[in-house]
């Protein structure tokens, strides 16, 4: 049955100091901070998420929320204490080591660091529940958007359902449907990708490889080959291996028989210390292959009436650490700027435009700077950055 939804529905009549009501397309991280700002303003708003439920696929590993970004999202959200029972103790550990397993850089968490460690599921989950009940309807897959006229715009779904709102938010990732209202670009590929391994129980199971990652992350980079590895909870090993290749090598490889994929993945790192191999072979799942795209760096786009984007819609890079801290940062803001500007969501959006604008573009440069200028893909090199970081402070 065709279903219509109105994003005016049980609201009372528009004055001057209630904001239009706001729809927003998909439930991440980004997506999430924006509805939970908006709930503590008293401004309504309404989540559509394709996926079927909250538990529908595995949410990834662990995020570093950092403190000048992420964090500040947090507190915007009113969710601190509920946020600091999530963070692991002790993840913000950190080893560097050559492909041969010598440990180059090894440095404690003690507890000072401004990038505490949760698990993006755990994180999410959160945020789902400090909203009201109903705020995210699931299920909903967006095939399409149209503009109406005056700001008005049509959500249409998969099922035959619509919604038409006044103020549209596209947080639905790097292949938003909402980004061609506002925009031409394209995600493009960035020229590597990761392959993604878990090693489940591994202080009992795994304990050479358990005991060479540590407490938190290791790092082990080489030119056009990396292998990276995070502890998350309850002693799994998350593994991101990095390979520098095109999408027509990794097309050669079958994935769907996940021994072949293995066994194909570490011949790459042959003569690599056992240790830091074992993350690959001795992994306790089908290895998956996850493409990196990005967009332009300094994507931006003139003012629309009535939509927006944010997170990876708006500013798809590389991964770099900074992701999911901008997403949820955006949603952040955009929600305290249509509080400060409720008869005026124009001018909140252009406010919440251009400080975003300027902050993805200024995350993009310096990682730039660090790709092309100070890291040149050897675990020197990265020892090197850190210990200069370290200098400056």
């Amino acid at each position: 049955m065709t279903e219509t939804f109105d994003a005016h529905s049980n609201l009372p009549e528009r004055g001057t100091a209630v904001p239009a009501p706001v729809t927003i397309i998909g439930a991440g991280l980004g997506g999430l901070t924006l509805a939970r700002v908006l709930h503590i303003h008293g401004i309504a708003a309404t989540v559509y998420e394709a996926e079927p439920s909250p538990t529908a696929r595995a949410q990834g590993g662990m995020l570093d929320i950092h403190d000048y970004n992420g964090q500040l999202a947090v507190a915007a959200a009113d969710l601190v204490d509920e946020f600091r029972g999530l963070i692991l103790p002790g993840r913000q550990a950190m080893r560097i080591l050559d492909r041969d397993g010598t440990v180059l850089l090894d440095k404690a968490d003690d507890g000072t660091g401004g990038r505490p460690e949760v698990q993006r599921g755990e994180l999410r989950q959160l945020l789902l529940d400090s909203l009201p009940a109903g705020t995210v309807q699931w299920g909903h897959k967006v095939s399409g958007v149209r503009a109406l006229g005056q700001g008005r715009h049509e959500v249409n779904f998969a099922d035959g359902g619509t919604a038409v709102t006044d103020l549209l938010v596209g947080a639905d990732g790097a292949w938003s449907r909402v980004r061609p209202l506002l925009s031409t670009a394209t995600p493009e590929y960035v020229g590597e990708s990761f392959v993604e391994t878990y090693l489940f129980d591994a202080d009992t199971r795994h304990p050479a490889v358990a005991a060479t990652v540590g407490g938190g992350s290791l790092m082990a980079p080489a030119p056009g080959r990396q292998i990276h590895a995070h502890r998350e909870r309850d002693a799994t090993l998350h593994a991101y291996v990095v390979l520098a290749e095109t999408l027509e090598w990794f097309a050669g490889i079958d994935f769907t028989d996940p021994a072949a994929a293995t066994a194909r993945i570490a011949a790459e790192f042959d003569g690599w210390a056992p240790e830091l191999t074992a993350l690959i072979t001795d992994t306790d799942t089908a290895p998956i292959w996850r493409p990196n795209y990005a967009l332009p760096r300094g994507h931006r786009w003139d003012r629309t009436p009535g939509v927006t984007l944010l997170g990876d819609a708006a500013h798809l890079a590389a991964p770099n650490g900074e992701g999911a801290n901008l997403a949820m940062l955006d949603g952040a803001e955009l929600g305290k700027a249509l509080a400060a500007h409720p008869d005026d969501t124009e001018a909140a959006l252009t406010e919440y435009e251009q400080a975003m604008f300027a902050r993805s573009t200024e995350i993009a440069g310096e990682a730039a700077e660090f790709f092309e200028n100070l890291f040149d893909g050897t675990a020197a090199s990265l020892v090197a950055v850190f210990a200069g970081q370290d200098q400056t402070r």
